[in-house]
Order: C-alpha cells, then sequence, then structure tokens
C-alpha cells in the first residue's frame, strides 16, 4: 500500500512539474507541428504535400480561425492529423487574467473536434506557473516543443530546412507554422519557405524516420518534461502587427494575474 501512494505520488508530482518538450525514443520517430491555422491557402498545400510522403502532423490551430475555416478542421481531421489547441485568439498567457486563459482555452476547444488527448501549446510559447494551472485546469496537456524553426523570419526553404535537419533527433517534437497572426514590420511574412523546408525535411528523412503525431508519439515513448516558463517580451508584444483585427497591447500590471 505505501509502495502504491508512493507511485501515485511521484506519478502526480512529474504531470505537475514540467511541460512536453520531446519524447524518450530510441524509434526514429518525430512530430512536425504546425502553429496558427488553419489557413485557406497553406493548409491545403501543406495537407496534400504531408499526404504524399505518408506523413501525419500535429495541428495547434486558433479557434478564431478553425471557426472561420471549419472545412478546413474537417480536413485535417480526415486526414488522420492530429489537432491542438491554440487559445481563441493568440494572446500571451502570463499577460492576461486567469479567467481569460481559462475562456481562451475553452472557447478554442468549442470550434475543434475532439480528440484522444487534449493537447494546448500556448501563444508564443510563454508560460508562467498560474498560466500552466489554467491549461491543466481546463483538462489540457501543455505541449511545447524540441526543435523550433524560426520560419516567421526571412529564411527561405533551404535554409529551414537546413536548420530542423542539423537538430531533429528520434522523438523531437518541430515547431513551424502554417498561419501566421501576428508579424513584426510593415507586411506579413509568406509561408511558402514553410512549405519548401518542410517538403525538403519529408525528402531528406525519407525512409529514415516516421512522421507522426503528438499523441501517438507520446504513446511510443515516454514523455520528457522540461521546466518551461517562457516570459514575454512587452517591447516585442506591443510591436506587433496583426492580419486581421486590431492588434493587442499589453501593460505590465496584468503579469501573473
Amino acid at each position: 500500500m505505501v509502495s502504491f501512494v508512493r507511485k501515485a505520488v511521484r506519478s502526480v508530482r512529474r504531470r505537475f512539474s514540467g511541460t512536453i518538450t520531446h519524447v524518450e525514443t530510441a524509434e526514429p520517430l518525430v512530430a512536425l507541428t504546425f502553429d496558427d491555422g488553419p489557413d485557406p491557402v497553406i493548409t491545403p498545400a501543406l495537407l496534400k504535400l504531408l499526404g504524399g510522403h505518408g506523413a501525419k502532423a500535429t495541428f495547434f490551430m486558433t479557434g478564431e480561425h478553425a471557426a472561420a475555416y471549419p472545412e478546413l478542421v474537417a480536413a485535417v481531421r480526415d486526414g488522420g492529423h492530429a489537432i491542438g489547441n491554440h487559445s481563441w485568439d493568440h494572446p500571451s498567457f502570463p499577460l492576461i487574467s486567469g479567467r481569460e486563459r481559462r475562456s481562451q482555452i475553452r472557447r478554442c476547444a468549442g470550434v475543434l473536434p475532439g480528440s484522444d488527448r487534449s493537447l494546448f501549446r500556448p501563444p508564443y510559447g510563454h508560460q508562467s506557473t498560474a498560466s500552466r494551472r489554467d491549461a491543466l485546469l481546463t483538462g489540457h496537456e501543455v505541449i511545447a516543443w524540441s526543435v523550433c524553426v524560426p520560419d516567421w523570419e526571412d529564411h527561405d526553404g533551404e535554409w529551414l530546412a537546413d536548420f530542423a535537419l542539423q537538430r531533429i533527433t528520434p522523438g523531437s517534437v518541430v515547431l513551424m507554422h502554417d498561419g501566421m497572426v501576428d508579424f513584426l514590420g510593415a507586411a506579413s511574412p509568406g509561408r511558402e519557405a514553410t512549405l519548401d523546408a518542410v517538403g525538403r525535411i519529408l525528402a531528406a528523412l525519407h525512409g529514415r524516420y516516421g512522421f507522426i503525431t503528438v499523441p501517438e508519439l507520446l504513446r511510443r515513448g515516454k514523455a520528457v518534461r522540461t521546466a518551461w516558463w517562457m516570459e514575454p517580451d512587452l517591447e516585442i508584444l506591443n510591436s506587433l502587427q496583426r492580419k486581421s483585427g486590431t492588434p493587442r497591447r499589453y501593460a505590465l500590471p496584468e503579469l501573473s494575474r
């Protein structure tokens, strides 16, 4: 009985002590993940590209975009891919109230189909102790990444692919974007370089790696949890422009509510 209690306590402690960034496995498996979609042009092209290679991926969608393009949500699901929650309209979670955080997650969940595992990725990767707690309270597992491909910057597909290929190892969770909620500068960067990069990655690793969803990767190995506390940069956040709507502006006193 004492041994059982200790195991249970250790299990709960592991669940609450870290954020999943990748999976420990000897199998040559990788999870490609795409944030900020769905996008009416890029997401269908990406689905076609993935399908041509027999690859599966995980799409962390914003509720705002999912509600605008329900047919794309269905296409992603019908293609055998996984769908995760990326909030309703992409605010920095440590900079908004707990009530809004929970509302953002629940509102997004309301326009996404069910999944065998409730996954949440915080916008920008920003997370505080309080925001992580709110994700868990809404029944979601927080998924970060181990390979962050900077496809929001001005790089071509070859550069992005090389960047990813140098870092991918068995069990990696790779972050890319099929949409773009906001951006720095005068114009939103296109996603064509991302498509090119994905094609190069799939071709380079063909026959060497299997591309599977995050839920499947978690079933095939041991989740690695990391103390993940990415803090927002107010200056950058308040300089961002939005593809549609009014950009959100933040004030420091909102932090950690």
